[in-house]
C-alpha cells in the first residue's frame, strides 16, 4: 500500500512538473507563442538591418515618435528621429563591417500597450585606425520599445 502511494505522488509530481514547462522560440528565453514569435522575427530584421548598415531600413523599423533619452539626465545626449539619423549616418560611415548578435531574454508588455524586449547583444565592429583596421567589441544589456502596428511594429526607442 505504501509502496502504490509512493509511486502515485511520483506519478503526480512528475505530471504537474510538465504541465509547467514552457516551449520557448529556438536559441532564446522567450516563450514560444505567435504573438511572440512576430515580435523576434521583427527584431531580427532589425538586428540584419545594422549588420547591413542599412539606414534607410532603420528608420522604417522607427516609429515617426521615436525618441531615446541616452539613459542620462543630460538632454544633449536624447535623439529624435532626425537625430537617429545622423547619428547612424555618421557612426556607420566610420565602421567598415559589423556582427550584431542578439540573445533575447524576455517579451513583455507596457502600461501603454508598449513591447519591451529585453536582449544581451554582442556587438563586433571593424573600424579603420592610425594602425590599420581594428576590430571593437562591445557586450551589454538593452531593450528595445515597440509599438504595435497591425501585424507589425515599430520601434520607439532602443536603436
Amino acid at each position: 500500500m505504501l509502496r502504490a502511494s509512493a509511486l502515485l505522488l511520483a506519478i503526480s509530481l512528475s505530471l504537474s512538473a510538465l504541465a509547467c514547462t514552457h516551449e520557448y522560440l529556438p536559441n532564446t528565453d522567450v516563450e514560444d507563442n505567435d504573438f511572440n514569435r512576430r515580435v523576434i522575427e521583427f527584431c531580427e530584421d532589425y538586428r540584419h538591418a545594422v549588420e547591413r548598415k542599412n539606414v534607410g531600413i532603420l528608420l522604417r523599423l522607427a516609429d515617426e515618435r521615436y525618441y531615446e533619452d541616452g539613459a542620462t539626465i543630460d538632454t544633449s545626449d536624447d535623439l529624435d528621429l532626425a537625430g537617429l539619423k545622423a547619428y547612424l549616418e555618421t557612426k556607420f560611415k566610420d565602421v567598415k563591417s559589423i556582427r550584431y548578435e542578439i540573445h533575447y531574454r524576455n517579451v513583455s508588455f507596457g502600461r501603454n500597450k508598449e513591447v519591451f524586449v529585453d536582449y544581451t547583444y554582442s556587438a563586433s565592429y571593424q573600424i579603420p585606425t592610425s594602425r590599420g583596421d581594428m576590430w571593437r567589441r562591445t557586450v551589454a544589456d538593452n531593450r528595445l520599445a515597440l509599438s504595435t502596428q497591425g501585424e507589425s511594429f515599430k520601434i520607439l526607442s532602443g536603436m
